[in-house]
């Protein structure tokens, strides 16, 4: 069996989420399912472990479960992190620049080099996209960085002009990151659903969203506080394939 929790993985969130994990597991093996000792990092944490019919729990992203993980997997629940602003179960996207930019408004970013960790990122791509065509705002894609943490690097370092990063992600960053002390935040994007949990394909996901309910709550207050976790809910799947997709970085005009 495969279990990763790697979208919210790094510095000190790493051992906290072993010791949720291990919770996890306990609740999972109490129900007479199986789960394995470990989690899965790196690369086997995602798409090969989101398409694996031995996944027993994993995170995705709301961009891949709508686009191409829907109907191949079986949703199990959402994390509620109490990002500021939205509903429980939901996040948004943070727009930073460095902190010396003299651009204050998110309009005035048109047409700025534009920083994302992938194309299929809700939070990176998609609803930063969404959001600024909203307000008739290009934002050009300059770099693809493959990760939040990398985009904000880029920033920093002078690489692109602006990234969108996932609240939560920006939130962990800050006093652990030294690229979190070089920028600040434009504006933030439209609340869409969080990122979900997700079993294999067929798989009764009412054991296992009581196990991480119960892991959740029995979870040291240390670690709830370090990986910002208030809660578990569901969240409908149809909130998260109502979300528009945009166009890919290939299809947006003039890229630098």
């Amino acid at each position: 069996m495969i279990a990763s929790l790697g979208m919210y993985d790094f510095g000190a969130a790493m051992a906290a989420n072993d010791r949720l994990w291990a919770l996890i597991r306990t609740g999972l093996r109490g129900r007479g399912l199986d789960a394995p000792k470990a989690l899965s990092r790196g690369e086997p944490a995602y798409w090969q472990a989101w398409t694996s019919p031995d996944l027993i729990l994993s995170q995705t992203c709301g961009y891949p479960f709508r686009a191409r993980l829907h109907g191949k997997v079986t949703y199990v629940g959402t994390p509620d992190y109490g990002v500021e602003g939205c509903a429980p179960g939901f996040y948004r996207s943070v727009f930073v620049a460095r902190a010396d930019d003299q651009r204050r408004t998110l309009a005035e970013f048109d047409g700025a080099q534009f920083a994302y960790n992938e194309a299929l990122s809700q939070s990176g791509w998609a609803a930063p996209q969404t959001f600024a065509a909203k307000l008739g705002s290009k934002l050009r894609p300059t770099l693809q960085t493959g990760a939040h943490r990398l985009s904000a690097r880029a920033v920093a370092e002078g690489r692109a002009d602006i990234a969108a990063l996932d609240a939560v992600t920006h939130a962990l960053m800050q006093g652990q990151d030294p690229e979190a002390e070089a920028l600040r935040v434009v504006a933030l994007t439209d609340p869409t659903p969080g990122l979900p949990y997700i079993t294999a394909l067929g798989r009764d996901p009412e054991p296992i969203f009581d196990a991480v309910s119960e892991a959740i709550t029995a979870l040291d207050p240390e670690d709830r506080a370090t990986l910002r976790l208030k809660g578990f809910l569901r969240v409908p799947v149809a909130d998260y394939l109502a979300v528009p997709n945009p166009p890919s970085p290939e299809q947006i005009a003039d890229p630098i």
